[in-house]
């Protein structure tokens, strides 16, 4: 199984040379610290920031630099700061070019549930609401199964959606997946040691098995 690192380092493998990439709040915000060499990406945050780094080295914080998780950040040359109106301008503009969000919960047909449990305190949906209404490609990073070992990737999201059939790929502690357009999970990779079996019994949702899946590459 895969760490939430591990998870990380996978999913910067699909971040391409040129992109511009929002990173949501948890498990997304690690990918900013594995960008492949010779990859250059704008990294966006929703509260007013491009050209974001990896995390700041211990001792080296700067408070004033955050994103939107509240996270101290670095920012690499070029980079700019603006307000948050001039960023969700730009995401419902449709100028980030890949989305990578957690979940709570997505379902087969790419619905995704990721702002609220019902009856806890929430300040609300913040900019989610307008990444997965505008994002042309959605990735999301999430664990597989919950606390109890009962699925996330279900039939129907029994949570509150956040956005319907915006989810294109799906990668967790177990596998990476993809949303088909017809509904349903492609499996395409399995993590170091997971079995096709494992990944089987833990997701709800249709399953759809095709010829030999190879071990992810993370490395």
């Amino acid at each position: 199984m895969l760490d939430k690192n591990g998870i990380a380092k996978r999913i910067a493998q699909e971040v391409k040379d040129g992109m511009y990439v929002n990173l949501g709040i948890g498990i997304p915000t690690l990918v900013a610290n594995y960008i492949p060499e010779g990859i250059n990406v704008v990294l966006q945050s929703e509260n007013g920031l491009l050209g974001m780094g990896p995390f700041p080295e211990a001792g080296k914080e700067d408070a004033d630099l955050i994103n939107a998780g509240k996270q101290t950040i670095t920012t690499l040359p070029g980079s700019s700061i603006f307000d948050s109106a001039m960023s969700f301008g730009m995401i419902r503009a449709q100028k980030v070019d890949l989305t990578i969000l957690g979940a709570m919960e997505v379902s087969e047909n790419g619905d995704i549930a990721n702002w609220k449990i019902p009856g806890k305190m929430v300040k609300g949906m913040g900019g989610a609401m307008d990444l997965v209404a505008s994002a042309q490609n959605i990735i999301v990073a999430m664990q597989h199964v919950n606390k109890a070992g009962e699925s996330k990737l279900l039939k129907e999201c029994s949570l509150p959606l956040t956005g319907v059939k915006c989810v294109k790929k799906i990668v967790t502690e177990l596998a990476v997946l993809e949303v088909l357009p017809t509904g349903g999970f492609k499996l395409l990779e399995r993590a170091p040691g997971v079995s096709v079996e494992e990944i089987q019994k833990a997701t709800e949702g249709k399953l759809l098995i095709e010829g030999e899946i190879l071990e992810m590459n993370i490395l």
